[in-house]
């Protein structure tokens, strides 16, 4: 009887969202000089941040495949922020006239005539390309540590 309970405390809400949701744009504009200064640091800091961790695990000479994809992880996300970075700074330099979104943000067109910063911004929109396969050496380094647990906790029984 009390999972039952659990169970429609947990799926009423959920229930609600999903019948009387409007539209959620997934996109987040920054306001302002501020936004775009704040953002950027976040970028430096984040990048420091793995830097860090990728140096830290090199020098305690952690042993494992789990401790190797996650440096890939450091390295491949430590290039997305310099990408990112770049990024960000190339779509401030981009006039008005530069993209076209007549339908919808997500068929953005660059309009001609493509000048470097127009080809800068276009390749470091492609970011994705860099943070998705960090993503999935994240995902194997937690399997791995996942696993060589699961396997010591079987051993210890």
């Amino acid at each position: 009887m009390k999972s039952n309970v659990y169970k429609i405390l947990f799926f009423t809400p959920l229930l609600l969202v999903v019948l009387f949701c409007r539209e959620a744009w997934a996109l987040q504009t920054h306001g302002g000089v501020e936004g775009v200064v704040v953002h950027q640091l976040a970028h430096i800091q984040y990048l420091g941040a793995l830097g860090y961790l990728f140096w830290d695990i090199r020098r305690s000479s952690f042993i494992g495949v789990g401790w190797r994809y996650l440096q890939r992880f450091c390295l491949l996300m430590m290039a997305w922020n310099g990408i990112a970075f770049i990024g960000h700074f190339a779509q401030m330099t981009l006039g008005e006239g530069a993209i076209s979104t007549e339908d919808g943000y997500l068929s953005a067109l660059l309009l001609l005539p493509v000048t470097f910063g127009k080809w800068v911004y276009y390749i470091t929109a492609l970011d994705h390309l860099v943070c998705v396969p960090a993503l999935f050496f994240l995902y194997l380094a937690m399997r791995s540590f996942y696993r060589s647990l699961d396997k010591d906790k079987r051993g210890e029984d």
